[in-house]
């Protein structure tokens, strides 16, 4: 199987999204130095309260999911509320530089999914 790409470039393109990925975990990670405070912000929320208090003391891998969570649930407001996962009052006044913060987390997942998808689909051609 011969290629025309440069292997650097091949190793780039193809492994950007595996780095993509540890940079999410690990931003995931910084982010629970903040979970204390979107816990309060969502303290109303069903996603949170039957959640919350368990993964809470499930050390790092516990503090992950449940950033994930959050962020799944504040970057997509209508479907959690609709689904019964949200209140609307807690992500109306949830902290604009924690949903900011959040905003960078999915940005990265999203961008990584994407790059992804893309070097698969060159890799198939």
């Amino acid at each position: 199987m011969n290629s025309s790409w440069p292997v650097w470039a091949a190793l780039i393109f193809n492994g950007g999204p595996i780095l993509l990925g540890f940079v999410s975990f690990a931003y995931a990670l910084y982010l629970g130095r903040h979970l204390d405070a979107m816990m309060e912000a969502l303290k109303n929320s069903r996603c949170i309260y039957i959640w919350g208090p368990g993964l809470r003391k499930q050390g790092w891998f516990g503090c992950f999911l449940l950033v994930t969570k959050i962020t799944g649930v504040v970057m997509m407001p209508k479907t959690s509320i609709r689904l019964g996962e949200l209140d609307p009052v807690d992500i109306e006044n949830f902290p604009p530089y924690l949903k900011r913060l959040l905003q960078v987390d999915a940005v990265i997942l999203v961008g990584g999914a994407i790059w992804l998808v893309v070097a698969c689909l060159l890799v198939k051609i």
